[in-house]
């Protein structure tokens, strides 16, 4: 393990080593004031993607730890692609669990995503009704109707990052990924209804993503500590050139040999690895034949095997045979 490594993926907590992280370059330097904002701790989603018992190494190679942790230094965020069910999306809260970061913020794309819903909302509707109401001041709270969104959220002025999860963007609008350009430069955005007026109340208390509340200044929303952005992709589009050359890439293998181990493990158990070798053997040779599984049909047949399937013998085999089934590649 190389010891400029933060982030080692040995699958245990070890906040200390965040404070390890060195400054950022100066182009990657943010001086935004700190916010009064308490962190939450994870959550029950951690926990069921990495597993109650011992967690799994996300990562498997030095090289992709080496990037991992490049983007960490270099305050970029990490660009992960690899065929469904490898752990892109598990490595982001891998990370915020080894390094102590705080519940992880996810911002899962569709089609319809557009940038202002991954920075906050603003409920007009909702004031203007209860502007209406007799006897209601409460509207003229604006902050009442502003809610940041996972990105937005992501960007306040932590002490130490938060781990922000944009997944699928090879799902979204053809204009997110440019959309995203300058906020993920910048590291920083404003919220207009705010500025507007700024003059009035510069100060004004919203509402987070995780249900904190935030003091927003001057319409202005800026991070102190660039956050821990990881972007996964299923190869179904190439991005901008503008974005790649932004982002630090990581093309994340399926899981094998140690690391299938762990992860079976992890979810079930000292010696589930040994008890369910038919099922893993099975699994890792028909993707040496080519053919896509995601991990998660292997762990699906090994939870009935254990369950629903007593008679062992045969009938785990028909088991396997019908849950891991291979996926159609699609379009390459």
């Amino acid at each position: 393990m190389s010891e400029w490594f933060v982030y080692q993926g040995i699958g245990q907590p070890d906040p200390a080593r965040i404070d390890a992280l060195p400054e950022p370059p100066p182009w990657r330097r943010f001086d935004a004031p700190p916010v009064d904002y308490e962190v939450p701790e994870l959550d029950s989603a951690t926990h069921r993607r990495l597993g109650e018992r011992t967690v799994p190494l996300p990562v498997q190679d030095p090289d992709a730890l080496e990037l991992v942790n490049a983007a960490l230094y270099l305050r970029r965020p990490l660009l992960v692609t690899g065929e469904p069910g490898v752990g892109k999306s598990t490595l982001a809260h891998s990370v915020a669990y080894e390094l102590g970061l705080g519940r992880v913020l996810e911002w899962p794309v569709v089609s319809r995503s557009e940038l202002r819903d991954g920075l906050y909302t603003y409920d007009a509707i909702g004031r203007l009704q209860d502007a209406q109401l007799p006897g209601e001041a409460a509207a003229q709270d604006i902050g009442r109707y502003i809610k940041l969104g996972p990105l937005g959220t992501a960007l306040l002025a932590a002490d130490k990052p938060r781990v922000l999860l944009i997944d699928e963007l090879d799902k979204s609008d053809i204009d997110l990924p440019n959309d995203l350009l300058n906020v993920l430069e910048e590291g920083r955005f404003a919220i207009p209804e705010l500025e507007r007026i700024a003059d009035r109340a510069p100060e004004v208390r919203v509402l987070t993503h995780d249900g904190r509340r935030v003091t927003v200044r001057e319409g202005q929303v800026r991070c102190r500590a660039f956050p821990f952005v990881v972007m996964t992709s299923n190869r179904e589009r190439e991005f901008p050139a503008a974005l790649l050359r932004r982002c630090i890439p990581l093309d994340l293998k399926a899981p094998r040999d140690e690391r299938l181990a762990a992860l079976v493990q992890a979810h079930f158990g000292q010696g589930a690895y040994d008890a369910n070798h038919d099922l893993v053997d099975r699994f890792t040779q028909a993707e040496a034949d080519g053919a896509l599984r995601p991990t998660d049909q292997l762990l699906n047949a090994i939870f009935l095997a254990q369950h629903a399937a007593r008679e062992a013998g045969q009938r785990r085999e028909e088991i396997s045979e019908l849950l891991m089934q291979p996926l159609d590649r699609g379009p390459r």
